[in-house]
């Protein structure tokens, strides 16, 4: 006998109630994930990261950062990042009608929200969806701990760096002359 599980796709996100934006909907692997707004801290760090990678971008004009944009991989792996960085050549042709983007970025960045399953949904099943579909670098940033941990890709595969503090600094090979410290990120 074999079992019939469900398995979620984009199309069925269309078909979701608006609710204001207070829910967040993601698939991975198939699997629908909900999430609730998240915390005031959780959205300020997201924004400075925003910003930062924002104004780096404006001057080199080499791509775009993005707040909580709607990446589609593939119809069963839809995900809305907290930050991502992408350069000009990906964006130029990857993006669907709905406004999605629908190639890997070269750098996702997440913010822990508190809970286990968040914490396992971010540090497993994202970083695998991440890995498998050739982010370069996945930054996961948690407030509560003020550390930011950096991956990056490595024999196809994006494998733990570094965990920056409070003290170092964020730098990064894809974006040259990028430099942020870790303290103006966690105030």
């Amino acid at each position: 006998m074999v079992a019939n599980t469900l398995r979620w796709t984009i199309h069925d996100l269309d078909a979701m109630p608006d609710d204001g934006g207070w829910k967040r909907y993601e698939i991975i692997d198939g699997e629908l994930y909900v999430t609730r707004a998240p915390h005031i801290f959780h959205q300020r760090v997201a924004s400075k990261l925003h910003v930062r990678l924002e104004n780096w971008s404006e001057q080199t004009g080499l791509g775009s950062a993005f707040e909580v944009p709607g990446v589609v991989f593939t119809p069963t792996d839809a995900v809305i990042p907290d930050v991502i960085w992408i350069s000009n050549q990906r964006l130029a042709d990857h993006i669907d009608e709905a406004g999605h983007i629908t190639i890997a970025p070269e750098i996702m960045v997440e913010v822990l929200s508190p809970g286990e399953q968040n914490e396992q949904r971010d540090k497993q099943f994202k970083l695998k969806l991440y890995s498998r579909h050739g982010v370069q670098e996945y930054w996961i940033a948690n407030w509560q701990l003020k550390t930011l941990e950096i991956y990056r890709r490595n024999n196809a595969q994006l494998q733990l760096v570094q965990t920056l503090m409070v003290g170092d600094t964020l730098t990064s090979p894809l974006l040259p002359g990028f430099s942020v410290d870790i303290a103006q990120i966690f105030p």
